[in-house]
């Protein structure tokens, strides 16, 4: 089983070899920041676990697998993130969110999640009615706070 970290680094390996074509432990450290030496030890792990082929001052090539695994990753990672910017979140709450949520949430949640994107984005007008419907919730959450606020004066 793949630990979150370990998610992270096929996510990221996929994501620089099909950016750039290759991925280099200094590429990988400084978008995940975190130390080349931290690197080359999750290296070393997937390659024990067949994800990748890690020679050290060779290079990194996922397995058939690892890309399988990495492009899931960023699969979900992507749904996710349209997901969270259907709800009109601003894309620094996306990213972090993501982060948080992409690890924990099981297999049958994301089949769902990924059948609602899909399902948004071939009804465009449900997502308006939607949209309509939230900020329409806003309005009244702004209202009652307006009354709230000349209540307590």
């Amino acid at each position: 089983m793949l630990t979150p970290s370990m998610e992270d680094y096929l996510e990221k390996i996929y994501e620089l070899m099909k950016d750039k074509g290759y991925a280099r432990v200094s590429d990988i450290a400084s978008s995940l920041a975190v130390q080349p030496s931290s690197v080359t030890k999750m290296l070393q792990k997937l390659d024990e676990r067949h994800y990748v082929s890690y020679e050290k001052y060779r290079g990194i090539v996922l397995t058939q697998f690892g890309e399988k695994m990495g492009q899931a990753m960023k699969q979900r990672h992507n749904m996710l993130a349209a997901l969270l910017r259907m709800l009109g979140l601003e894309e620094e709450t996306i990213c972090n969110d993501v982060e948080g949520i992409e690890h924990h949430v099981s297999p049958k949640t994301l089949f769902e999640l990924s059948s609602l994107v899909d399902f948004m984005q071939a009804n465009p007008d449900v997502l308006t009615a939607f949209r309509t419907h939230r900020t329409h919730l806003e309005s009244m959450q702004e209202a009652n706070q307006v009354i709230r606020l000349e209540a307590e004066e």
